[in-house]
């Protein structure tokens, strides 16, 4: 296999991963309340990613003051996400979850507009109606009806997921923030803020039946700690674009999970969403990649002036850098 087709294999497992895990995140809740199950994913992640920064042989092992400054509050927002995705995931279709979530796509650059020039174009705006759209259609289920808890929770995890990838750009742009570190100090403020409300609850979480400690294993190892880490040596052999396009699968993965294993049905209206949907985020995402691609107009000409005022005019500003995001 070449290095490009392997590169690609790699990216589209880790969608796929996090594909599947809204069904997994479903199987567990179903066995354990939410709140113990955030907590046992965040402490076999952060077990592990504290193994792996151990196990390291080259480089420094200690945390930067920027790592642990991104980390504390970034660790606080992740948290969040996790919370409302999860008590979401527990209230509705993992299919569902999936697409609705992929909303992150196109409100995040709503969100990350720092540094930005100029307004994004009105073709974002319309994929951004398709994607509203689409969500109508998958709350409406097998008619139009009031909007299901898991679904408009999932709305919000979207929202709160846009606003922790903008934060995430914000706190590492041009800071020397090793990935695994940045992520170890996450995991560890997760798991000591999930502890006290997790620790009644300890026992159960230890007496529970392997086919959940599987659950949460393959939740903590692979939909967290795998697919961060082959994630960012993907993304350091390919291009940014085509990274994201191959990770913008994630959503046709939770449907093809959820209806393949979760026993989940597509109703024609449902199905129009999903695809609604999986257009209008692919679109947005190829338009806001234009839009920030594009350098900005050239500063207007100078007017002349006289002997006595004559002054060098300010260089233009250069254009702005890709913000990184992560998942």
């Amino acid at each position: 296999m070449s290095d490009v087709r392997r590169t690609d294999a790699v990216l589209l497992l880790v969608a796929l991963v996090w594909g599947s895990s809204y069904l997994s995140a479903q199987t567990a809740t179903a066995a354990l309340p939410v709140l113990l199950v955030l907590f046992a994913r965040y402490a076999l992640s952060a077990l592990a990613c504290v193994g792996v920064v151990a196990a390291r042989r080259r480089g420094s092992r200690r945390w930067t003051r920027d790592e642990l400054r991104a980390g504390v509050p970034l660790g606080l927002t992740q948290a969040a996400v996790l919370v409302v995705e999860t008590y979401g995931v527990a209230h509705t279709s993992a299919a569902n979850a999936g697409l609705i979530i992929s909303l992150t796509i196109v409100l995040t650059p709503l969100l990350d507009r720092a540094g930005r020039r100029g307004a994004l174009p009105v073709s974002f705006f319309a994929a951004t109606g398709v994607c509203v759209l689409a969500v109508g259609l998958l709350m409406s289920g097998n008619g139009f009806h009031a909007p299901r808890l898991g679904d408009l929770l999932m709305l919000g995890a979207a929202l709160i997921r846009a606003a922790h990838v903008a934060l995430v750009g914000r706190f590492t742009t041009g800071r020397a923030i090793r990935p695994l570190h940045l992520t170890t100090v996450q995991t560890l403020v997760g798991t000591a803020l999930f502890l006290p409300v997790a620790a009644p609850g300890l026992p159960t979480l230890v007496r529970t039946d392997p086919a959940t400690w599987a659950q949460l294993v393959y939740l903590a190892l692979f939909c967290s700690v795998f697919a961060f880490l082959a994630q960012t040596w993907a993304v350091q052999r390919t291009s940014a674009s085509r990274a994201s396009l191959l990770l913008g699968t994630e959503p046709v993965w939770a449907v093809a999970v959820g209806t393949a294993l979760g026993g989940e049905h597509l109703t024609p209206l449902t199905g129009l969403g999903a695809a609604l949907m999986v257009a209008g985020t692919y679109w947005g995402q190829a338009v806001e990649r234009a839009h920030r691609s594009t350098p900005g107009p050239p500063p207007p000409p100078s007017r002349p002036l006289g002997k006595d005022s004559a002054r060098p005019t300010a260089p233009s500003t250069p254009p702005v850098g890709t913000t990184p995001t992560t998942t």
